[in-house]
């Protein structure tokens, strides 16, 4: 089995896409009695693992019977358009705010060049592939799916996006989480055991309803979640309770630097120093300069989530 290509048991694989680098965004193949469904699936740069992932174990591309990305952000359903040009009896299953994304993607993919510029848009994206209206069908909060010889349920989870649900696997008691239950790198693990943190990209953070989100998450008393970054998580009360107390300090922070001048690069910096003793806190000993460049995309993102957020309440203030 290649590198990239991991068995977590109850009929669970996890294939790291390698965007941006190795153990950073994964997407999921859940396969029973011959049939299989992928949730989430990087970039276009990803497909040709999401299909060698067939190949590996031996299904046909005629196996896959769903598409589920957990949201539209191109990390988790770049590779949508392309993956489903190559699978002929799969459907896409997409939050109803999402679906229009990828069914015509010209607005998705214009914004995303706005932020990234050409150069990286194809370094990292590549052309965004439309997915056909009539493969495409939206879920919706409490709906059931039979796929890859399980019922999953889709869950409505706003907070990170929302155009984000989340799915629950009764066979293995796990949620595929996306974004909405936080990130965890493999390089920050240490023997307390995994760092998580939650994610505030924006443009539609929102720390109230992540929250929310969360909760409901664990009222499933889940024995796991499948993170898109990274990996398969035991869920236990000490780990979860550390994340939602990032989330409040990151709250805080921005509250802390609303009204600023150069209020971007102090909430960078907050984020920064908020993290980093987090990490000193959980036993890691990487140097700082490891640390800040691992964490670059995170600390970017999560000061332009918690500017937007701030912005979005100031205007429903005024």
């Amino acid at each position: 089995m290649p590198p990239w290509l991991h068995d977590l048991g109850g009929g669970v694989h996890c294939i790291d896409t390698g965007f941006q680098r190795d153990r950073f965004d994964a997407a999921y193949l859940l396969v029973q009695d011959g049939h299989a469904a992928f949730v989430d699936t990087g970039t276009n740069h990803a497909v040709p693992r999401l299909l060698g992932a067939l190949q590996h174990l031996g299904l046909p591309e005629s196996a896959v019977d769903f598409v589920i990305p957990t949201h539209v952000h191109l990390d988790h359903a770049g590779g949508c358009g392309l993956l489903m040009q190559s699978l002929p009896a799969a459907r896409l299953v997409v939050h109803p705010r999402g679906a229009r994304h990828l069914i015509d993607p010209t607005v998705l993919y214009a914004g995303a060049l706005a932020v990234y510029g050409a150069e990286e848009m194809a370094r990292s994206y590549g052309e965004l592939v439309p997915v056909a209206a009539e493969r495409v069908m939206t879920s919706h909060d409490g709906m059931t799916l039979e796929a890859a010889g399980r019922t999953l349920l889709f869950a409505d989870t706003p907070g990170h996006a929302r155009h984000h649900h989340c799915i629950w696997d009764p066979t293995t008691r796990g949620w595929f989480t996306g974004d909405t239950f936080g990130a965890s790198y493999r390089e920050f693990d240490t023997s307390a055991g995994p760092w998580l943190i939650p994610v505030a990209t924006p443009p539609q953070f929102e720390p109230k309803a992540l929250r929310l989100s969360v909760q409901r998450l664990l009222a499933m008393q889940p024995h796991c979640v499948y993170l898109t970054h990274f990996g398969r998580l035991e869920v236990l009360p000490d780990r979860t309770a550390h994340m939602l107390g990032v989330l409040d300090d990151l709250v805080q922070l921005g509250h802390a630097c609303q009204g600023r001048a150069g209020r971007h690069d102090a909430l960078r910096r907050g984020v920064l120093e908020l993290l980093t003793a987090s990490l000193h806190a959980h036993g890691c000993t990487l140097p700082a300069a490891s640390v800040a460049e691992l964490l670059e995309v995170d600390l970017e993102l999560t000061a332009q989530g918690l500017g937007t957020w701030l912005d979005r309440q100031q205007s429903s203030a005024a």
